[in-house]
């Protein structure tokens, strides 16, 4: 609506006709996403929500169409297809973009978890619920597409909403040095866990990125587009599993130059610490967590800027994809050149997916 007055004001002399003519062309597109969800739903024998099952829903016919199609003979349906179908749903009434190619039931799976990253608490699909599972657009200018996307609780979620980096990090700084201790029911660790995750998809220069605590762990399949956290998350990593020690002298070696190689160690020293505390635990979700905290440590966070400082980001860069080359990571690295870094992501429409509006109701 915000969009046809803005448009209706410019054009006063005729503000009906404008108005008729968007809704023409924007229907079309639109209803044609409609009704290959509606299609989809039906294909795996699964009903739609109930918002959109009014008469003029496109999706409601397209469901009724391909029910008629499929009657029984429907596709076996898991609990990921489930949430590809709704989270589709979600982006469509909103007008979101949706990469449809990579962003898969599959896909779906392999970012879901059991906990909320942010607060921690086990996540349940329980509609409403503040630990109820969701799917956030890590960064609100782009839309739903892989790379950009981490599970996390209703509640976190609703914390974040549309604020980037920058707006996240001073609500963390606000809420650490108080007096309010908490802020939509987050307080002062899960801002800063919120802040570091949205700073893994936001441009930031390399002496930024380089002085952030990794307070909480990179999802899996988020991309990171700062080499030096993903340098900083890959050495991290290697303590939550045996053979770390070696594994850290191996990346040492790789350094360039005595000095740095120094600072390395004295970072290191200041990390190992915690593997202590880490042997103790057989949970892996602990281990990660253990090793968040860890980076709470001012020291910890002192001795890793002054090593990372000394990197220019193709250092880094180069660093991960030599670590990686030489069986060092701990994870799978994957490097996507700059030209399809985003490529789905609908960046030049701020994440819309530019075919008109959702029908109203």
């Amino acid at each position: 609506m915000a969009q046809i007055a803005a448009v209706s004001a410019s054009a006063s002399t005729a503000p009906c006709a404008v108005q008729y003519e968007l809704e023409m062309q924007a229907a079309p597109a639109h209803s044609s996403l409609g009704l290959a969800l509606g299609w989809d739903f039906a294909h795996h024998g699964l009903r739609p929500p109930v918002e959109h099952l009014f008469a003029a829903s496109p999706l409601r016919q397209g469901w009724h169409a391909g029910s008629a199609t499929f009657g029984r003979r429907t596709l076996r349906a898991h609990r990921h297809t489930q949430m590809w179908l709704l989270l589709r749903t979600h982006a469509w009434a909103r007008g979101r973009s949706f990469e449809e190619v990579q962003l898969t039931p599959n896909y779906l799976q392999q970012i879901d978890v059991e906990h909320c990253p942010i607060t921690r608490r086990p996540l349940n699909d329980r509609a409403g619920d503040n630990a109820q599972r969701s799917v956030d657009r890590v960064r609100n200018d782009a839309g739903y597409a892989a790379g950009n996307l981490a599970v996390m609780s209703r509640a976190a979620n609703a914390a974040k909403g549309e604020q980037g980096h920058a707006q996240l990090n001073a609500l963390a700084q606000s809420v650490a040095r108080g007096p309010i201790q908490r802020i939509a029911g987050l307080g002062p660790a899960e801002w800063q866990r919120l802040a570091t995750l949205a700073s893994f998809v936001t441009e930031l220069t390399h002496e930024e990125a380089a002085q952030i605590p990794l307070a909480v762990l990179p999802p899996n399949r988020l991309r990171l587009f700062n080499p030096i956290q993903a340098l900083q998350a890959l050495v991290t990593r290697q303590l939550a599993t045996p053979g770390w020690s070696q594994r850290l002298a191996r990346i040492e070696a790789l350094l360039p130059g005595d000095a740095i190689r120094a600072d390395f160690n004295r970072f290191v020293l200041a990390l190992a610490p915690r593997v202590l505390a880490v042997k103790e635990l057989n949970d892996a979700q602990q281990i990660r967590w253990a090793l968040e905290d860890a980076w709470l440590q001012p020291l910890l966070q002192k001795r890793w800027a002054r090593f990372a400082l000394q990197l220019t980001p193709a250092q880094a860069e180069a660093l991960v994809q030599r670590a990686a080359a030489k069986r060092l990571a701990t994870v799978h690295v994957q490097r996507h050149a700059d030209a399809i870094a985003t490529e789905g992501w609908a960046l030049e429409r701020k994440g819309f997916n530019g075919r008109g509006l959702a029908p109203l109701h």
